[in-house]
């Protein structure tokens, strides 16, 4: 753990951060481009991602870009997008091999960083839009993406729990966009808020691997050129926070054969806030483990779903739980999924399932930590809270978690919302 220390650097409007360790044998490339979710820009943000990698200047077709990737012995290079709380996150990843290990002396980290920055920088063009082919692909693509959740009913009642319990807040706002505003955008529209979001967004760039820094530093700054005048501090988002009067409940219904009640939680706790070691660890104990309330009481126990867990969105501050139940179960899977949110109220867990949970976590944390990608996930979660936090802190923040922190932060938690998806009235189950 004490080898995987950051180093920080501001290099032409970019946030440069590094992490030289023998522990990974390739070098990993992780760009992540942060702006606050807006209805008016997160279709074209989950967009543009795609088209960039859909051909550059110089390599215009995705053959072409995937041969360069072949030449530099099989490096990877994937994007998608991401909400962390109320922003909206772009993301290049690139695996490159670390060239110490090779017989040959290619410069394959330089040139690596050479196809990146293209990709982002120099896109295929004409006439000062995107290609339109690429675009019209890409639209496709993105309404499968869209249509692979409405098929996917865990993915699809999450998205509408978050809809209903979020309504007017940024965080209601799908990842994947509106497909409703798809055909809408033009080649015009895109590339004009492509160069609207190099010129606003704030970047950060991850660099890990067996690594020479001050090469690192160099190199970054010979390819990526962004446009002058760009602060990189980006657009300060402040999260919203909604006060609860009622519980909501919403019904859907189509043609499934299972059950998916989804609750939704306020916590008031995100990661910037001391109190989020605590959180994390009710949450484990809740219904983040196998050994945690909502497992064994309402899967193992009562025999009433197929799976229950739940699950904690650090940068917003809710905590979904998620089960998959018969559809005459909802009153009786309900009752007991409050039951247990009243028992960890109460502070009805024991020591050795504090330690158990606060062990589970920690180990977590170090496994994510052990590939470079996830490793920088982890990092990234400072620049969104705007909060420095170690692995080491982390890791001890988890274990200096008791159980009166835990019982006082379970009492902040306000059940929000209540989502049922079930059968059609006579519809076979």
């Amino acid at each position: 753990m004490n080898e995987l220390q950051e180093i920080h650097s501001e290099l032409n409007g970019l946030h440069l951060h590094m992490v030289n360790t023998p522990k990974y044998k390739t070098t990993t490339l992780v760009l992540l481009l942060k702006a606050p979710l807006q209805a008016g820009t997160v279709t074209k943000r989950a967009l543009i991602p795609h088209i960039l990698q859909s051909g550059t200047a110089h390599s215009p077709t995705r053959k072409e870009l995937r041969n360069r990737l072949d030449e530099l012995y099989g490096a990877s290079l994937s994007v998608d997008v991401q909400k962390k709380g109320e922003e909206h996150v772009i993301g290049f990843r690139m695996d490159i091999a670390n060239e110490k290990f090779l017989k040959e002396s290619t410069p394959l980290f330089e040139k690596g960083v050479q196809l990146l920055a293209e990709v982002l920088l120099q896109p295929k063009q004409e006439n000062e839009k995107f290609a339109t082919s690429i675009v019209e692909s890409e639209k496709r693509s993105l309404k499968q993406r869209i249509k692979s959740v409405f098929d996917d009913k865990m993915r699809y009642a999450n998205m509408r729990i978050t809809e209903e319990m979020c309504k007017g807040e940024p965080f209601a706002l799908s990842v994947h966009g509106d497909e409703k505003q798809i055909d809408a955008l033009s080649e015009q529209d895109l590339f004009a808020y492509y160069q609207q979001l190099l010129k606003e967004d704030k970047m950060d760039l991850y660099i890990i691997g067996d690594i020479n820094t001050d090469a690192v530093k160099d190199t970054v700054q010979k390819y990526f050129t962004l446009p002058e005048g760009r602060s990189n501090s980006g657009i300060e988002v402040q999260t919203t926070q909604k006060e609860i009067k009622e519980v909501n409940t919403v019904f859907d219904e189509q043609d499934v054969k299972q059950g998916k009640l989804h609750m939704g939680y306020r916590t008031y706790t995100t990661f910037k806030d001391d109190a989020y070691y605590a959180l994390q660890v009710f949450n484990g104990l809740f219904g983040g483990f196998s050994h945690s309330k909502l497992f064994i009481n309402v899967r193992e126990k009562a025999s009433l779903a197929y799976y229950a867990a739940s699950r904690y969105e650090s940068h917003k501050g809710i905590i979904m739980v998620m089960s998959g139940i018969e559809f005459e179960n909802y009153d009786k899977a309900v009752s007991i999924i409050n039951e247990q949110m009243e028992n960890m109220k109460k502070g009805e867990f024991s020591d050795g399932e504090l330690d158990q949970t606060k062990a589970m976590i920690n180990n977590q944390i170090l496994e994510t930590a052990d590939t470079a990608r996830g490793f920088a996930e982890l990092l990234y979660h400072n620049v969104v809270a705007n909060k420095e936090r170690s692995l080491e802190d982390w890791i001890s923040g988890i274990n200096s978690v008791t159980k009166e922190d835990v019982v006082k932060i379970a009492n902040q938690i306000q059940l929000d919302t209540i989502y049922f998806l079930k059968g059609k009235e006579g519809a076979t189950a």
